[in-house]
């Protein structure tokens, strides 16, 4: 009935506030765990981040504990933004067919909608893709900053940090050391390291990229 392999669906996230038009298009909203912990609920037990009511949201993290159930697979996700996420997911036993389960230790990319079970979060996994290149781990987390900097108007770092205001943008109309992308310069040398590593099997280490970006600090890179 069960393997240890892995195996997604569309949706969005609606207002629940007033979103301006640009937000409407981003259909899946990535996000942290921590975000997703902290996150404040609103009416008829949904989430929302700011002034944005959550749908569909996507996290990557790995698995740390599994759980088969007769009718669902639960989850314990950590993205090390916070504690680890519990992740549930409905599986049809009705065909007979085999229900693919993510293993301890496996990074996962997890889409699906936020709940509030009997005071404990979840989220209510409508696929749960096995990441094989780890370099997607690292455009979650960047594709993360630009989906939240769209939202809030607002420049973060890859830890969610305020790095600068739109108010104190250039010419072009971007603040001043960000790309046209919504990325920083320093971000930006960091995706362009890793970009070129992308047709390797392993992508690029960090020990590599310390190397290749010698003139910028430890932290930077992080």
């Amino acid at each position: 009935m069960w393997s240890q392999v892995c195996s997604q669906s569309t949706g969005g996230f609606t207002s629940h506030s007033a979103v301006t038009s640009k937000n409407a298009a981003l259909q899946i909203l990535p996000c942290t765990v921590s975000q997703l912990l902290s996150a404040s609920q609103v009416d008829k037990g949904a989430f929302a981040i700011g002034d944005l009511e959550l749908n569909q949201v996507s996290v990557v993290g790995v698995v740390r504990e599994c759980s088969p159930l007769a009718t669902s697979v639960r989850y314990s996700v950590d993205d090390m933004t916070g504690p680890p996420l519990n992740v549930k997911q409905w599986v049809n036993t009705e065909d007979g067919a085999i229900v693919a389960v993510a293993s301890p230790g496996t990074y996962v990319k997890v889409t699906g909608n936020p709940r509030n079970i009997r005071g404990q979060r979840y989220l209510m996994a409508m696929n749960i893709r096995c990441i094989e290149d780890l370099n997607e781990i690292t455009s979650h987390m960047l594709e993360v900053v630009q989906a939240h900097m769209q939202l809030s108007g607002k420049v973060y770092d890859v830890n969610m940090n305020t790095v600068a205001s739109w108010s104190g943008s250039s010419g072009s109309g971007h603040p001043k050391g960000v790309l046209k992308n919504g990325l920083s310069s320093i971000q930006g040398q960091v995706l362009y390291e890793i970009r070129k590593s992308s047709d390797r099997d392993v992508g690029i280490s960090y020990i590599d990229l310390k190397t290749q970006l010698h003139h910028l600090r430890v932290a930077d890179i992080r």
